[in-house]
């Protein structure tokens, strides 16, 4: 009978040390993945600075950038009532959206007069979303030009509903990303953003 309850008591050691493993390496992971994007945040917002300050001096005959390649550097989002500043990629690929928030392959790019889509995660970047408030002003930084929107509208639907991304004939910002916000595991909707261009920024 004791040997049985040795046994258990081992079993329950093996079992508890097991478990102190596994979230020893998730608070791990999560605590790598969460340094690594603030990392890629501050070196990339220097960089870009840089490219502004550069782009400031340059001839007034060179060609705008071209296109951004996947994963490339597209500029910087700010939020300025929310506090939010993010930098912007090409892509919205899960190694891409763990960083920055990600242009939607093909929506229309910043100055192109039609609608701009960019994705976030709601449980990292694009948490403060949840506060937007219809007027909010949004900053969309390039390397050519500062893209000044208002917010009109915010609305909840599913994931089906990509004609959100379709061009609409406006010069307009569309932000995606999931809701609820403190829905745990995948959640089942998607929270939109939509804000118009100010004429003349």
């Amino acid at each position: 009978m004791q040997a049985h309850r040795n046994k258990g008591l081992h079993y329950i050691h093996v079992a508890q040390l097991g478990f102190s493993i596994l979230g020893m390496a998730a608070l791990g992971y999560w605590a790598w993945v969460t340094v690594s994007s603030h990392l890629y945040q501050a070196r990339e917002s220097a960089r870009f600075d840089r490219e502004i300050h550069q782009a400031n001096f340059a001839k007034p005959q060179l060609p705008p950038k071209p296109a951004v390649e996947d994963g490339g550097l597209l500029g910087r989002l700010e939020i300025p009532r929310l506090g939010l500043s993010v930098m912007v990629v090409e892509g919205v690929n899960s190694g891409e959206l763990k960083r920055a928030v990600g242009h939607i392959p093909g929506t229309a790019l910043p100055g192109d007069g039609s609608n701009v889509g960019i994705a976030g995660h709601r449980d990292t970047f694009f948490r403060p979303l949840r506060l937007i408030h219809s007027n909010d002003l949004i900053d969309l930084n390039t390397t050519v030009g500062t893209y000044r929107y208002r917010v009109v509208s915010t609305k909840v639907v599913s994931p089906a509903d990509v004609q959100l991304l379709y061009p609409n004939g406006k010069d307009t910002l569309t932000l995606v990303t999931c809701f609820p916000f403190y829905y745990v595991g995948s959640a089942p909707q998607r929270f939109i953003v939509r804000a118009e261009r100010i004429q003349g920024s």
